[in-house]
């Protein structure tokens, strides 16, 4: 594959285990850091048995943002952007909270944000600071419309980037 493996450590508020997962490094630009899987890689959720996910994924961790993007080959939808706090690295792991709402652009084009009702439950739950939700929903209907508008890095840069991990994918399969 290519280089050094990166542990994935999506917890939920307050640092409660969520989504734990290694991505390999693509590469490095004005938008962050790019990782991915071949189709095959796994997953695993918290107490759950681990997930294989048969389809190719880029993941981009952008520096200082609330948000984290992952392309796929799903047919489902070709992006997902997690509403999170800003990613902290240490070494070769890096983590962020997950707060629960999602910006999707589904295979037909719709952008839609998801889990509403998960985030309306959680500000009662676990208390979510008002900031932090103020903060969550400017993000997130943000991103929404930058999406809507082809802006990047989730337009071409995006598809650039699924291209290279495709390639190095088909590389290993050699």
């Amino acid at each position: 594959m290519n280089g050094p493996t990166v542990d994935i450590d999506f917890r939920k508020w307050l640092s409660r285990p969520h989504w734990r997962f290694a991505m390999y490094r693509l590469d490095e630009d004005e938008w962050g850091t790019w990782l991915w899987t071949p189709p095959g890689s796994t997953a695993q959720r918290a107490g759950d048995p681990a997930k294989t996910f048969n389809h190719l994924n880029v993941k981009l961790v952008a520096p200082g943002e609330w948000w984290t993007a992952i392309w796929n080959d799903s047919g489902r939808y070709d992006l997902y952007v997690d509403i999170v706090t800003p990613a902290a690295w240490n070494g070769d792991r890096v983590t962020m909270i997950d707060l629960d709402l999602d910006v999707v652009r589904l295979a037909d084009d719709q952008v839609v944000i998801a889990d509403e009702d998960e985030f309306a439950a959680h500000q009662v739950v676990y208390a979510y600071p008002p900031a932090v939700v103020a903060k969550t929903r400017r993000v997130t209907d943000d991103l929404q419309r930058r999406i809507r508008a082809g802006e990047e890095p989730f337009n071409e840069v995006g598809i650039t980037r699924m291209r290279q991990a495709a390639e190095l994918a088909a590389e290993a399969n050699e």
